[in-house]
């Protein structure tokens, strides 16, 4: 409320400066249709004036803000998955005893088109996930995101992700399970209760880490070649991968 009052304030402030110097004009030259002939000519100036300065050139200020912002998010992305998200797919495929089957769909190669990223991306998102927490290493999981969990809470207090809605859902979805991991001493003696709990959440981190690499895969082959050729060589679902130039 106090920002419109300022507003307000400002406004009648410029509107009276504007009547006292056309005052002015008036008390010096003493010519009223002088003065009615500019108004009118600046009042009917001002639709153009509007459509030019708000309608053009703010929305290309705009979509340079968010070409920036993009550039800014996809760098933080990329920091994740260079940092924490591809070898956090190495880890979580070993709790699900259907990996074999998800690496076939995820061998991304140089000749892979839109068509086919948008493809994979629907069938990985309507699969259906067999995640046990007790099928892999979850000694190994709980040291790793612990180790990890400075660099999660410094992406999650980036602003710049804050447009990124499913990036930051995934983000909530592996640091709350660093928490649960973390509040467990002994992970290797829990109840089956507990495990089976753990596998829910492993699940949902897994697929929703899924999906954004696979996003992130096609954002690196068309915007960076070079960074997509490692991001292939490195590929956390190809068990032959070696970052070696072969």
């Amino acid at each position: 409320m106090k920002r419109y009052r300022r507003q307000i304030v400002l406004g009648i402030l410029l509107i009276a400066v504007s009547v006292f110097f056309y005052l002015v004009h008036y008390a010096i030259f003493r010519n009223s249709h002088h003065i009615f002939l500019y108004l009118i000519g600046d009042l009917a100036f001002l639709p153009i004036q509007v459509l030019f300065v708000t309608l053009i050139i703010d929305e290309l200020l705009s979509e340079r803000e968010r070409r920036d912002m993009l550039k800014k998010t996809n760098m933080a992305i990329g920091t994740f998955f260079s940092q924490v998200g591809t070898e956090l797919l190495r880890l979580f495929s070993g709790f699900n005893p259907e990996s074999d089957e998800i690496r076939k769909n995820l061998l991304v190669t140089n000749e892979w088109s839109e068509k086919e990223f948008a493809e994979v991306s629907k069938r990985i998102k309507n699969h259906d996930y067999a995640v046990n927490s007790i099928n892999g290493n979850l000694e190994s999981l709980r040291s790793f995101l612990i180790g990890e969990r400075d660099f999660l809470l410094r992406l999650l207090g980036n602003p710049n992700l804050l447009e990124h809605e499913s990036f930051t859902d995934l983000l909530w979805a592996v640091f709350h399970l660093t928490d649960e991991l973390a509040h467990r001493k002994d992970v290797k003696n829990l109840s089956d209760a507990d495990y089976e709990h753990l596998s829910i959440d492993i699940k949902r981190a897994y697929t929703q880490l899924i999906s954004e690499w696979l996003s992130y895969m096609k954002h690196l082959k068309k915007d960076y070649p070079y960074l997509f050729s490692l991001a292939i060589r490195t590929n956390p679902f190809d068990l032959n991968a070696s970052a070696e130039v072969r």
